[in-house]
C-alpha cells in the first residue's frame, strides 16, 4: 500500500515512483515470457511518426529508430495475468484514485531497442483513450533498468492540473504537444530499476528520449481506472477490463452483453 505522503506527492506532482513492486522470481517469469511474446507476436515497427521527430532525433537516429509493441500481454502469458492482478497493485491504485474499485483498461508493451530505441514526444495519454473524468492512472512496469542513457520516462511535474490539452494530431503523426512550448529538457527525469513501477495521471505531460545504451529498455504501460469513469473514445473503447480491486459497480446506461462488450 502507498503511504499518505506518497498519495500527497502524487496529487501534487501527477506521478509516483514505486520501487520493487515485483520480486526477482516474478520478474524472471514475466521477462522470459515477454521475450517469447515479443519474438512471436509483437509489432517490431511501432515507432511513432511525425514532424516532432526533427526535434528529438538526428537524421541517422530517425532512420534507425525502433520500437516493439503489442497490446494485452495478459492474453499471451499467465505470468502477466498474475502480475496485473497483484493485490498490492490494486490497493495502491485504489488509494491514489480514492476509490474502492479498480479496473484494468489496457496493457501495452513499449520496448526500445538497443542503441536505436525510438523516443516519445511530450504528450498526455488522454488523446489515445479519452475518459469523462480524471480517475485514471497509467502505470509503467519496468522490465529493465531505465536511465538517461536508455531513455527513461520524464514528466512535467504538476501538469495534470492543466486538465486535458489540445494535441497536434493527423494521419501522419502521433498525437503530441507543441515542441517549442512543452520541452523534454524541462521535464523531471525518473530513472527506475527492473521490477519498479512508475505511476502517472492520465493528464500528466510526459515523454522520453532515444535509447542510446547498448541494452533493451522494455517497459509495459498498464492503464488503471475507476470503472465509473466512462470512456468516450480511443483504444479499447467498449471493452470491459479485468477487475483488480473491489466489485464492478453498475453504471447507468451501461451493461455487459453476452460477448463481453458494453451494451447501451
Amino acid at each position: 500500500m502507498v503511504t499518505q505522503e506518497q498519495v500527497e506527492f502524487f496529487q501534487e506532482n501527477g506521478y509516483l515512483h514505486l520501487p520493487q513492486v515485483f520480486d526477482r522470481e516474478e520478474l524472471k517469469a514475466m521477462s522470459d515470457e515477454l521475450d517469447y511474446v515479443m519474438e512471436t507476436f509483437a509489432n517490431w515497427n511501432a515507432a511513432w511518426k511525425g514532424p516532432w521527430r526533427k526535434d528529438y532525433l538526428s537524421d541517422e537516429e530517425s532512420e534507425k529508430a525502433q520500437l516493439v509493441a503489442i497490446h494485452e500481454l495478459q492474453h499471451y502469458a499467465a505470468s502477466w495475468t498474475r502480475a496485473l492482478a497483484k493485490q498490492e497493485v490494486g490497493d495502491s491504485l485504489g488509494a491514489l484514485m480514492a476509490t474502492d474499485t479498480v479496473e484494468i483498461h489496457h496493457c501495452t508493451l513499449h520496448a526500445k531497442g538497443p542503441s536505436a530505441g525510438a523516443p516519445f514526444p511530450m504528450h498526455q495519454d488522454v488523446p489515445f483513450y479519452p475518459h469523462s473524468d480524471g480517475r485514471y492512472i497509467d502505470g509503467l512496469v519496468h522490465m529493465d533498468d531505465a536511465n538517461e542513457s536508455s531513455g527513461n520516462i520524464k514528466f512535467l511535474a504538476g501538469s495534470h492540473k492543466l486538465g486535458p490539452l489540445e494535441h497536434i494530431t493527423g494521419p501522419e503523426t502521433a498525437p503530441h504537444l507543441p515542441t517549442d512550448k512543452y520541452r523534454l529538457q524541462d521535464a523531471v527525469s525518473v530513472p527506475a530499476e527492473a521490477g519498479d513501477m512508475v505511476l502517472f495521471h492520465l493528464w500528466t505531460i510526459h515523454g522520453s528520449a532515444v535509447n542510446n545504451s547498448g541494452a533493451w529498455r522494455r517497459l509495459v504501460r498498464v492503464g488503471f481506472r475507476d470503472p465509473r469513469n466512462v470512456q468516450v473514445g480511443g483504444q479499447a473503447l467498449g471493452r470491459p477490463g479485468l477487475m483488480i480491486k473491489g466489485v464492478r459497480p453498475q453504471v447507468e446506461g451501461q451493461e455487459v452483453n453476452v460477448y463481453g462488450n458494453w451494451g447501451r
